[in-house]
């Protein structure tokens, strides 16, 4: 099993808790009908949740311990959302029988998995015949930003180290295909997506959240603890964030790979 890199601090789910089905499942709504049980693994704060649970008649969300999952249970409550069940699991072994589902849905949460073959071959198990499997991932080696800062390239080297150090692959997105075939998924249709933050209130948002990011997270405690960077550096990095979010032709994009396998 992996260890989750960037961990629950409020930096990290200012960003998580923007992720809608328009911005992060658009793939994957064309598909969506009132009477399918749909699975969101690895639900995080659960807007992507909420929003399945506004088309699907039911969705059962999945988190990897009591205290993640806390996070969709409790925007549930909040909104007032009363068709979603919520269990703790772990994608590898997923404790639902087989066929149990018409969606299995995973968004950002392959690259965070110590076997993804594994982990899509258990989405495909509690799927019925016909059913599909999705899953959406960010491919950190293709990110591309403007003006060039050596800030964000010694960001970028160390979230990657970090990320691999953990068990898991950043530059998921592109490999999405390989754990698919692998897994025994033939029917796999592959697409992509990006987000981009170019306004200037896009990029005060990106760039203020990464400025706090690298100092408070999960992330940030790794690199220093590792000795991968020191308090010093990530200072550094975290003004070369704020620096881009406030350059007036400031431009980030993410890009994102997808499959969409029939069962």
């Amino acid at each position: 099993m992996a260890v989750y890199t960037h961990g629950h601090h409020d930096s990290v789910l200012r960003s998580h808790s923007n992720r809608t089905i328009a911005n992060s499942a658009a793939y994957l709504a064309p598909h969506l009908a009132p009477d399918q049980r749909l699975l969101d693994v690895g639900a995080g704060p659960g807007t992507i949740t909420i929003d399945f649970a506004s088309r699907v008649a039911h969705v059962t969300a999945t988190e990897i311990d009591a205290q993640a999952l806390s996070l969709s249970q409790a925007l549930a409550a909040r909104t007032g959302t009363t068709n979603i069940a919520f269990a703790v699991a772990d994608v590898h072994a997923l404790g639902f029988p087989d066929d149990a589902f018409d969606i299995a849905h995973a968004h950002q949460v392959l690259q965070h998995v110590g076997d993804p073959v594994q982990a899509l071959r258990e989405m495909a198990r509690v799927v019925r015949p016909g059913g599909l499997v999705a899953a959406r991932d960010a491919d950190y080696a293709g990110f591309l930003w403007y003006p060039l800062l050596p800030e964000l390239d010694e960001w970028m080297r160390l979230y990657q180290a970090a990320a691999r150090a953990n068990g898991g692959e950043p530059d998921a997105g592109r490999r999405l295909l390989s754990p698919a075939h692998a897994a025994g998924l033939a029917d796999v249709t592959a697409s992509a997506s990006t987000w981009l933050y170019a306004t200037p209130e896009e990029r005060a948002w990106w760039g203020g959240m990464w400025a706090d990011r690298i100092l408070e997270s999960a992330l940030a405690r790794q690199l220093v603890d590792t000795g991968l960077a020191g308090t010093a550096d990530l200072r550094r990095i975290s003004a070369g964030w704020r620096a881009w979010a406030g350059h007036d032709d400031g431009w980030f994009l993410l890009p994102h790979g997808e499959i969409l396998a029939r069962v």
